[in-house]
């Protein structure tokens, strides 16, 4: 099959992929090699080598099993929030309230385990990811309906609503849910050991949080690229009035993919209880759903790059744990290089958007 470009010559469907794909891949290195730089650059000012900080922060995670299980803990959770984040910058939507979908997802999550602690754990576990589904689903409804009922925008609204639900989690901490016999802002009482999900031998890796996440990731990649709600939920993220023209209900796509990564935000907050932290405390979200954001603007919202760059964010921010002990510098320059790879990307899309117009 052929395809008439721009300027009027004919190409075949293969030929015109390739050359999105080098464009898309094009996209992606240049952002790394600028990012590599301007870490390079940070480094060399506080006198550390470049190749031995780079060593730590892409192989640490994987030096121990311990540290791998560490970093596959943080991707999971990660990769459902970039995931979901995908829904709703397909739909033209900067959802920043996702960390206060976690958190409402953490928060649900421990209703079941307080109101019945004697039922089995399987049906325990079911329980509160369906309750953190529901509970991170309805919070990013709610800005949604401020969005789309109240004209509020969707950046300022997800920003009242993080501190919000942080400010919910502290009072339960602090008020109804604290420690027996103290208030202690650290978080609530560990819950029992049989409530935690089930781990790989001595390691802190629960296998069914990845499991989770990866079948979550291909949900959100075949509804978006094979089914018709997908293809709808981008012509609104395109152009929301001239797909209502066109009987698309774009109101209603765009709640749906707020509801759908809120959904998603609630289950990685429900693993952040069930597997990581094993209790509710005050930062429970860890920052997933920020880095979330940074992973979808690098990959321009695209469902199949999530899972790799995801990989690679978690894999920097568990290897950094090692760099005071083995090079003295702080641990946060992984975030440098995680903001710098970002910034390079916003950088690299609009030049090429620049050269493009022109």
């Amino acid at each position: 099959m052929q395809i008439q470009d721009a300027g009027g010559q004919l190409t075949s469907r293969a030929t015109y992929q390739l050359a999105d794909l080098a464009d898309y891949l094009a996209r992606l290195v240049l952002p790394f090699l600028g990012a590599l730089v301007l870490t390079t650059v940070v480094l060399l000012t506080v006198d550390v080598a470049p190749l031995d900080a780079y060593r730590i922060l892409l192989f640490g995670a994987f030096s121990t099993p311990i540290r791998f299980g560490d970093m596959v803990m943080l991707a999971s959770p990660l990769i459902l929030c970039a995931g979901g984040l995908t829904l709703t910058f397909a739909a033209g939507l900067y959802n920043l309230g996702i960390e206060g979908q976690v958190v409402l997802g953490a928060i649900a999550a421990m209703i079941p385990l307080r109101l019945f602690p004697d039922l089995p754990p399987p049906l325990l576990w079911m329980l509160s990811f369906a309750f953190g589904a529901a509970g991170g689903m309805l919070w990013a409804l709610l800005a949604a309906s401020l969005r789309l009922g109240a004209g509020v925008n969707e950046i300022f609204a997800g920003l009242g609503l993080n501190f919000l639900a942080s400010g919910i989690a502290l009072y339960l901490i602090l008020g109804p849910w604290r420690r027996e016999g103290s208030a202690s802002s650290s978080g609530t009482a560990l819950l029992p050991r049989e409530l935690w999900l089930p781990t790989v031998g001595s390691l802190r890796l629960a296998p069914l949080a990845p499991i989770i996440a990866l079948v979550a990731l291909v949900v959100v990649w075949w509804v978006l690229s094979r089914m018709r709600w997908g293809l709808e939920v981008r012509a609104v993220g395109l152009n929301g009035a001239a797909a209502d023209r066109l009987g698309v209900p774009a109101v209603k796509r765009m709640a749906q993919a707020m509801a759908g990564c809120g959904l998603l935000a609630g289950l990685a907050g429900t693993l952040q209880v069930l597997g990581v932290f094993h209790q509710l405390i005050p930062n429970i979200s860890s920052g997933v759903g920020l880095i979330g954001l940074l992973v979808v603007l690098l990959v321009l919202a695209r469902p199949i790059w999530v899972l790799p760059v995801a990989v690679v964010f978690a894999t920097f921010t568990v290897g950094s744990v090692q760099l005071p002990l083995t090079l003295g510098i702080d641990s946060s320059i992984a975030g440098v290089l995680q903001g710098a790879l970002v910034l390079a990307a916003l950088v690299s899309r609009g030049l090429m958007q620049r050269r493009r117009r022109a």
